[in-house]
């Protein structure tokens, strides 16, 4: 019975050490799964920023908002047809829009640059036109949604955020996250004079 009584504590005590030892590994196997699927994501090239929109290779959604400067002409989906452009996600109370203002105001100095719409997010209008004269004014036009129902239209949780909008109005690109130089040439101008079908590669 003695004996007995050694195997089954033996046993338990087994089951003990079994159950702390995989409490320690699961967390290791888990950080080694997500290392796996990080660098087989940078060697295949993705950008982990990249955010797949389902309005890609989709007509941009009708709006009709005013102009953040009065005085201007409203701004719709239909007064923006017949050019591409790019519709950028903005409001003064963005930080990261004031780490790519200075990209977009160069941009605009450039020979040839795609026009820039901007949509004013969720701003109050004062703080927003105290914004452009302090920092320069890089849009052609700037729809100012202040309640945020197009922003949702077009799929927006965050600013920056940036759309490329062909002639026909069709949504090219989207890009989340502030732009530089070369995101503009690689992610947007490369799409202008691209085949629509192939539009959506990241």
């Amino acid at each position: 019975p003695r004996d007995g009584r050694r195997n089954r504590a033996g046993r338990r005590n087994g089951r003990r050490v079994g159950m702390k030892s995989w409490r320690f590994f699961v967390p290791l196997l888990a950080v080694a799964a997500l290392g796996m699927l990080l660098a087989t994501g940078l060697r295949e090239g993705h950008d982990p920023r990249y955010v797949p929109s389902p309005l890609v290779g989709k007509p941009a959604p009708d709006f009709v908002l005013h102009d953040l400067i009065e005085g201007r002409p409203d701004v719709s989906k239909q007064s923006l047809l017949g050019k591409p452009y790019l519709l950028n996600v903005w409001g003064s109370w963005c930080v990261a829009c004031q780490e790519e203002h200075p990209v977009l105001v160069r941009y605009q100095r450039k020979a040839g640059a795609l026009p820039i719409v901007g949509l004013n997010w969720k701003d109050e209008k004062t703080d927003a036109l105290r914004w452009l004269r302090q920092l320069g004014d890089p849009y052609a036009a700037i729809a100012y949604d202040f309640p945020g129902r197009t922003a949702i239209d077009f799929g927006v949780y965050g600013a920056p955020e940036t759309f490329l909008v062909d002639a026909q109005g069709m949504i090219r690109h989207k890009h989340v996250g502030p732009l530089s130089a070369k995101i503009i040439a690689e992610e947007f101008e490369s799409k202008v004079a691209a085949p629509a079908g192939r539009s959506e590669a990241p």
